[in-house]
């Protein structure tokens, strides 16, 4: 529990040289990166967790009293306060209590993160509130060895998940049979790195719908697997951005095969695909802007007789985007321990599109793949 306290540490460090007394936490990923809880029946079901960071007191956590045992086997904070559905305002008493007993002047929320139910009834005046959401997403983004070794695990789990689909890409297959097949293979891997006892709240078991799309449907971008059978010549398309996670770390991460044969065109959007990607990973390093990156992506796609379509990466890690973006426009400089999805894709709306993309990490003279799988074009 060091590594959570260290975090809370630096929040408080960072609340001070910003004059704010008090920060409010409500979303779950960052409930999740400060406190070591995390549940998966929370607002969207009308019960928050929320947690307290203030400069001078303990933190503390608001939570569910049906989840208050196992929210205290979980964290690392020893004030939890458990409130009950439909009793004493829920979870709007100890809130109040808390930000009374703290006495704080300016108090700070992650405004676009935080749920409307609690930016709806929160106990204190619009004018004394203050955004902390950068200020969260700063500290996330420079990722510790720790937290790189667990990415170096969640990539190996997407690995897993990619070549379980491969092993079932064949004509007359149904997309859902090779979804499932994702879900056996990641969820297999997964386990293979947690301890009974030790890891006995994470689950190794892979959820979220698979995107998935194959034949003239590799256009309709983010599409989840269906029941259509796979034809020859059929471009099948896998992303695996919802759900490469593990240990709360989220992954970017996208294949493509080819069913029997592939035309020249499809080999050659593909391939120009791979070759954007490939020139935006060859401009990371600390100290270049992210833009910069992105420009030689799109550079490539001029050559080619393409437009991009999307930005070329996104920063990853507790949350599917985080900050900063490989993006026009982004000026900020890459630095060593930042983690990113890289991507590179081309659609041509109605006929075919070609994708691949990565997570990697920025070293101190490059970048590393957490996601080591061939890239090359592959038929099956």
């Amino acid at each position: 529990m060091d590594e959570y306290a260290g975090r809370v540490g630096k929040l408080r460090d960072a609340l001070r040289r910003a004059n704010i007394d008090v920060a409010l936490i409500s979303d779950p990923d960052s409930v999740a990166y400060f406190g070591g809880f995390w549940n998966y029946l929370g607002v969207e079901f009308g019960r928050p967790t929320l947690m307290v960071i203030s400069q001078d007191h303990e933190p503390v956590l608001i939570t569910p009293l049906m989840e208050s045992e196992m929210c205290g086997l979980m964290t690392w904070v020893k004030d939890i306060r458990p409130w009950g559905d439909g009793i004493d305002d829920e979870w709007r008493k100890p809130l109040r209590e808390v930000l009374q007993a703290s006495k704080a002047k300016r108090v700070g929320i992650e405004r676009a993160k935080m749920p409307p139910l609690v930016s709806g009834a929160l106990p204190v005046e619009a004018g004394s509130l203050t955004d902390v959401g950068q200020i969260i997403f700063d500290l996330r983004t420079i990722k510790s060895g720790s937290e790189i070794a667990v990415m170096r695990q969640a990539g190996q789990v997407a690995v897993a998940m990619v070549e379980a689909a491969k092993e079932v890409i064949r004509e007359g297959v149904p997309e859902y049979e090779i979804a499932l097949a994702v879900i056996a293979g990641g969820t297999r891997k997964a386990a293979s790195f947690l301890d009974e006892h030790e890891d006995r709240f994470v689950s190794p078991t892979i959820y979220n719908l698979q995107i998935l799309q194959s034949g003239r449907d590799v256009c309709l971008v983010h599409r989840r697997s269906s029941v259509r059978t796979l034809k020859r010549g059929d471009p099948v398309y896998l992303c695996f951005c919802g759900i490469a996670n593990f240990k709360n770390y989220k992954l970017g991460f996208d294949r493509e095969f080819f069913v029997g044969s592939v035309t020249d065109e499809q080999a050659r959007v593909y391939e120009a695909a791979v070759a954007a990607q490939q020139a935006a990973l060859a401009q990371i390093k600390p100290g270049v802007r992210c833009e910069d990156v992105n420009a030689a992506a799109e550079e490539v796609y001029r050559d080619a007789g393409f437009a991009p379509g999307y930005r070329t990466g996104r920063s990853i890690g507790y949350s599917f985007l985080e900050t900063p973006e490989l993006k026009r426009g982004e000026q900020r400089t890459l630095e060593a321990g930042m983690t990113f999805a890289v991507d590179g894709g081309i659609t041509i709306e109605g006929e075919f599109g070609g994708r691949v993309g990565d997570s990697i990490v920025v070293t101190a003279d490059g970048f590393e793949y957490l996601t080591d799988y061939p890239r090359k074009l592959t038929v099956v």
